[in-house]
């Protein structure tokens, strides 16, 4: 819930600033800068958190504690990546399929009760996912329609 609240007060603050400063409402910066910090913010937490986050990788997944780092490292890249009008689009095809690979992990965790903070099993449960999986597929169509939709063919 943290990261859509980050992604919500980014995209209006974003928003605001951009008009500030060029008089016009400029939504597809701003989709994409809130993105970014969308993305940063919960970057973060595969470093602070990482003894949770491998918890929640699926037991098939080889090497879980480099692949929690290297997700968080992917965030970091697809942050960036949204930010230069450039590489938006292969960035937001990327990050869709990220959002997509990810979801498993999610999807684990719940079924297992993991809480990736305290690294335990004392977690939400599968109740959780009536939430989730409905904010990954937000996250997929803000990435779709800001990343996508919106960038102008070159």
């Amino acid at each position: 819930m943290k990261p859509l609240v980050v992604l919500l007060v980014s995209a209006v603050g974003t928003l605001l600033v951009t008009h500030f400063i060029s008089g016009r409402w400029d939504y597809l910066i701003a989709g994409n800068i809130a993105m970014a910090i969308m993305l940063l913010f919960t970057a973060l937490g595969h470093f602070i958190y990482w003894k949770g986050m491998i918890m929640m990788v699926p037991g098939f997944i080889p090497a879980k504690k480099q692949m929690v780092f290297l997700a968080g490292i992917f965030e970091i890249l697809f942050a960036i990546g949204l930010c230069i009008p450039s590489s938006r689009r292969l960035t937001a095809d990327l990050l869709i399929l990220f959002f997509l690979l990810v979801l498993p992990a999610n999807v684990n965790a719940a079924q297992k009760g993991i809480d990736y903070k305290d690294a335990s099993f004392e977690g939400r449960g599968t109740n959780y996912l009536w939430l989730r999986i409905p904010m990954q597929l937000f996250f997929i169509a803000w990435v779709a329609y800001f990343g996508l939709i919106l960038v102008q063919p070159e």
